[in-house]
C-alpha cells in the first residue's frame, strides 16, 4: 500500500540525506547519531562494571545459530552468581552489505524470544528480504523466561496446568471477587516458594543491562533494536540507561512508559495497571473495528448476517443470564468476553466470527474449529514469567478495595471490556519478589539518534493514546500510525509500515512528519 507522505519536503534533498546516511550506516553508525554530539552522556554503572559475555554460535537448524550468554544474576555483584541467556541469530543473507545486528524483543513479557524468532523471522511483513539481507537478526529468552533462569512456580507441567485451569473467571460482580483475589494471592505464594532468586532480579532494568552486554558481545558500536509491545518498555529503559549507545530503535505497539511503571501523579498505588493504560478502551475500539470489518465482508464473515452489533449485545446479555453450553464447554459471560477480547491478530478474526456465531446460535459441533487461545508448553512458563517481570517493574494497588472500586467505574465507562483492565495484573498486589534495581525514570534523556514509534489506530493491547504519551515522554521520537486494527506490525500486515521501519533502520533517519500507513488487506479477504 502507498505511503501517506507529507509533501512539504524536497525529494531531492531527502534522497541526498538518505544516500549519505546509508554510507554512514554501513560503518555501523547512522548519520543521525554521527551528526548528533548532544546525546546525554549518562551510562548505567552496573552494566559498565560487568564482563562482556562470549557468544559461541553454533548451527541450530533451518539457517539459525544459537549460543548461550553468561550475565550476572545481580549486577550489584558482577562477579557473583551468573545466569545463562539462551540466544538465537539468523545471519544476514547478504554479508557484503551487512550493517550490523538487529536485536528483537517480541513482547509479552513472558514468551520465548528464541521460539518466536524461529517462528517469525521470515514473515515478510515483519522482516522483509531487504531487511534480512542487511542485518543479523538476534533474539533471546529474557531473564526468568523459558531457557534463561526461568521462573517456575510449579514442580511440573501437570500441576501448572491444573492450577492455571482452576483460576476463577474474571469476576463480573462483587460476589466473584474474593475467590479471584484468593487465586491471585496463591499464585504469588507459589512463585515465592519455588521460583528462586530470579524473583528479585527480573526487572526490565536488568534485562536492559543484559541487552547492553549482548550488544557488546556481537561487537556493534551502538544498538539497533526492534521492540514490540512490552519490548517498547525495554527499549525505552535501554534508551535512558545508555542514551549515547542508541543507533536506531523501533518501538512497535508502544506503551506509556511512566504510566506502566509508576502511574501518573501517584496513581500507581490507587489505579490498576491496565486501567491506567486504558486497555479497555483499546479493546472496545478494536472490537468495534472487528464488527465493522465483519459487516463489510458479508458472507466471508460468519457473524455478518443480520446486525452484528445487535447480535453481540444479545449474546453478551444471554451469557450474563446463564452460561452457554457448546461442544462440552461451559461458556460463562466472562469466558465470552475474554474470547471477544482476543483481538491482537487480525488473522484470527474469521475464527472469532465463527465462534461468536456458534455461541449465538448455540449450534452443533463444527469439526476442525481452532481454539482461540493456544496452549503454552511449560517450557515457555509464560504466565509465571509475565508476573515475575511485570510485578518487578510496576507500582500497583495492594488494597483489593481499589480493584473493586475500579471494577464498578470501568464497567460503567467501557461496556463489556472495562473489567479486563482492572483484574489482569492482580497477582502483583500480592507479589513477594522485589527488584531494588527496577527503573523508575527519567524517560527523556537525549539519545544519540531519534526513535521511531509504530502503532495501530485500533490496538487492543497498546492503545494509540498510550503510544503518543510514551513518545512524548521520550526526548526525540516520532509516531507513525498504521490505519488498521490489531496489535503491532507483528500481526497487522502493512507493507508500508515495514518499509518505513526498514528505511529508518538502514539510515537512522525518521520519515517525513505526518507519515502514516495503511494495511495490506482486510482480515476477511
Amino acid at each position: 500500500m502507498a505511503l501517506l507522505l507529507a509533501r512539504n519536503r524536497s525529494r531531492r534533498i531527502r534522497a541526498t540525506l538518505i544516500a549519505l546516511a546509508l554510507a554512514a550506516s554501513v560503518l555501523g553508525v547512522p548519520m543521525a547519531a554521527a551528526a548528533d554530539d548532544g546525546a546525554d552522556p549518562y551510562l548505567d554503572r552496573l552494566a559498565e562494571a560487568a564482563d562482556t559475555p562470549t557468544l559461541s554460535w553454533s548451527d541450530c537448524q533451518d539457517g539459525f545459530r544459537c549460543a548461550s550468554a553468561q550475565v550476572p544474576l545481580d549486577y550489584n555483584l558482577p562477579r557473583g552468581d551468573q545466569i545463562e541467556l539462551a540466544t538465537i541469530e539468523l545471519p544476514a543473507t547478504d554479508p557484503s552489505r551487512r550493517i550490523g545486528t538487529l536485536f528483537v524483543n517480541f513482547g509479552g513479557p513472558g514468551p520465548s524470544g528464541v521460539d518466536r524468532l524461529r517462528e517469525r523471522a521470515r514473515w515478510p511483513w515483519l522482516f522483509s528480504d531487504e531487511l534480512r539481507a542487511r542485518f543479523d537478526i538476534v533474539s533471546w529468552d529474557s531473564r526468568s523466561v523459558a531457557r534463561s533462569a526461568a521462573a517456575r512456580c510449579f514442580p511440573n507441567e501437570e500441576q501448572q496446568l491444573a492450577f492455571l485451569g482452576s483460576i476463577p473467571d474474571m469476576p463480573i460482580d462483587a460476589g466473584g471477587e474474593a475467590p479471584f483475589f484468593a487465586s491471585s494471592a496463591e499464585l504469588a505464594d507459589r512463585c515465592s516458594q519455588l521460583a528462586g532468586p530470579i524473583l528479585d532480579h527480573a526487572s526490565t532494568a536488568n534485562t536492559a543491562r543484559d541487552l547492553e552486554l549482548l550488544r557488546r558481545a556481537v561487537g556493534d558500536p551502538a544498538l539497533t533494536y526492534h521492540g514490540i509491545s512490552y519490548g517498547t518498555q525495554l527499549g525505552a529503559i535501554y534508551a535512558n540507561m545508555f542514551p549515547s549507545r542508541v543507533r536506531a530503535l523501533v518501538f512497535d505497539g508502544s506503551m506509556d512508559f511512566e504510566g506502566n511503571t509508576n502511574g501518573h501523579g501517584g496513581e500507581g498505588k490507587t489505579v490498576p495497571l491496565d486501567t491506567r493504560q486504558d486497555v479497555a478502551s483499546g479493546i472496545a475500539a478494536t472490537f468495534d473495528a472487528f464488527l465493522h470489518a465483519c459487516s463489510a465482508a458479508g458472507p466471508r464473515c460468519a457473524f455478518s448476517s443480520g446486525d452484528p452489533r445487535l447480535k453481540w449485545t444479545v449474546l453478551a446479555a444471554r451469557a450474563r443470564l446463564a452460561p452457554i453450553e457448546l461442544d462440552g464447554r461451559t461458556w460463562t459471560y466472562s469466558a465470552v468476553i475474554d474470547a471477544a477480547a482476543e483481538l491482537s491478530k487480525p488473522s484470527d478474526f474469521p475464527d472469532l466470527a465463527i465462534l461468536l456465531q456458534r455461541l449465538f446460535d448455540t449450534g452443533t459441533t463444527l469439526p476442525g474449529l481452532r481454539q482461540v487461545a493456544d496452549q503454552e508448553t511449560y517450557l515457555a512458563n509464560r504466565t509465571e514469567a509475565f508476573y515475575t517481570i511485570q510485578c518487578s517493574d510496576s507500582v500497583v494497588p495492594t488494597d483489593t478495595a481499589a480493584y473493586s472500586r475500579a471494577a464498578v467505574s470501568e464497567n460503567q465507562r467501557v461496556e463489556h471490556f472495562g473489567r479486563i483492565g482492572v483484574f489482569n495484573a492482580t497477582p502483583c498486589a500480592f507479589w513477594h519478589g522485589h527488584d531494588a534495581d527496577r527503573y523508575t525514570g527519567p524517560w527523556n534523556r537525549r539519545t544519540a539518534a531519534p526513535i521511531l514509534v509504530l502503532n495501530s489506530r485500533m490496538d487492543p493491547a497498546t492503545p494509540l493514546r498510550g503510544a503518543y504519551a510514551g513518545a512524548a515522554e521520550l526526548a526525540q521520537a516520532q509516531v507513525v500510525v498504521v490505519e488498521g486494527a490489531g496489535h503491532s506490525s507483528m500481526y497487522v500486515q502493512s507493507t508500508c509500515a515495514e518499509q518505513v521501519k526498514r528505511e529508518y533502520l538502514f539510515s537512522g533517519l525518521l520519515p517525513p512528519e505526518h507519515t502514516g500507513c495503511s494495511v495490506d488487506k482486510s482480515p476477511f479477504d
